[in-house]
């Protein structure tokens, strides 16, 4: 047998699938967050369900890195090389953004999350007071929910679909398709207690959670695209906003007898989904992304495609953070 041979056509072949990669990058992304994170997951909910016995719950804690972060930088080096992953590096080291962004998070998000919490019927009846050790605890959760959830997924969503989405489908529309991709991305995590799923969870049940979850998600990334595009592409002011939503539902859940899973998302869908309303009126659309992103966006992606190769010209990250940059100048 001639290993040259052999040899010569792995070569081939490797590198043919890295242009295919190059001039899909969204789908390979896409394909590879959910592939990692579902395969990794697959086991807790098998368990779950008592057809796979063990426990896998640590497993299951790592499908955000495994999922998204891996895709995003697995795709980011195939793309950008070197050089790319260390600009994604970078941004998640971006911590410089005006106070008003960290007001809004890390006290506002909260607030409007526990407003909802409150509008429902019924909710304050069951309040039974907030304990010193709940509210010393507090940065303790949010620290360990942005580094095992927030970080890693907004590595991935906004650290390397967003940039790319805006330019090829607009601020909008890029925005609502990343949503749902994003809202599916937990379908299989529905079949679990995490989501109040499991055995004896009916259809209809999941059915109604996972719908309130995907419309709340859709809000939600609304708001991201948002902060986003006023924080010159921060990816870590993008995983702040992450952990300043899934922390506060792990902190008040106790408080509120009467809260539920789908309560609760009932509850970000109604204050998020109006302040999104809001930010897509006042915006008309853009969410504070400036038109010219868009052209030199598509003209990016074209470079990248055609470089010989398969090396870009000029990443696409570095029009997005300019314009970006320009946008938060400008307001």
């Amino acid at each position: 047998m001639d290993t040259s041979k052999t040899s010569g056509r792995s070569i081939v072949a490797s590198r043919s699938l890295r242009q295919v990669m190059r001039k899909h990058p969204l789908f390979f992304f896409f394909f590879m967050a959910y592939a990692f994170s579902w395969i990794i997951s697959l086991p807790y909910v098998l368990s779950v369900w008592r057809i796979l016995p063990g426990d896998y719950t640590n497993v299951f804690a790592l499908k955000q890195w495994v999922g998204p972060a891996l895709a995003a930088i697995i795709m980011t080096s195939i793309i950008e090389g070197k050089a790319g992953v260390r600009r994604l590096r970078n941004r998640i080291r971006q911590w410089r953004a005006g106070w008003q962004w960290y007001l809004f998070i890390l006290l506002g998000i909260p607030a409007l999350l526990l407003l909802g919490i409150m509008l429902q019927p019924g909710m304050l009846a069951s309040f039974h007071g907030l304990t010193p050790v709940l509210l010393v605890s507090y940065p303790v959760y949010f620290v360990v929910v942005f580094f095992a959830g927030g970080l890693p997924e907004e590595i991935g969503w906004r650290g390397f679909a967003l940039p790319r989405m805006q330019p090829r489908y607009g601020p909008l529309k890029g925005t609502l398709l990343l949503g749902v991709l994003w809202g599916f991305w937990h379908l299989l995590y529905f079949l679990t207690p995490d989501h109040a799923g499991g055995p004896g969870t009916s259809f209809s049940t999941f059915l109604t959670n996972f719908s309130i979850f995907l419309l709340m998600v859709i809000a939600l990334a609304i708001i991201f695209t948002w902060v986003f595009n006023h924080t010159q592409g921060s990816i870590f002011i993008a995983g702040l906003l992450h952990a300043s939503i899934d922390t506060p539902q792990l902190v008040w859940i106790p408080l509120f007898l009467a809260v539920t899973e789908t309560s609760l998302n009932l509850a970000i869908l109604i204050v998020f989904g109006v302040l999104a309303l809001l930010i897509v009126i006042l915006t008309r659309g853009r969410l504070g992304y400036q038109p010219s992103q868009d052209r030199n966006g598509r003209e990016q992606e074209g470079h990248q495609a055609e470089a010989p190769g398969g090396k870009a010209e000029q990443p696409l990250l570095v029009h997005t953070l300019k314009e970006n940059s320009s946008d938060a100048r400008h307001g």
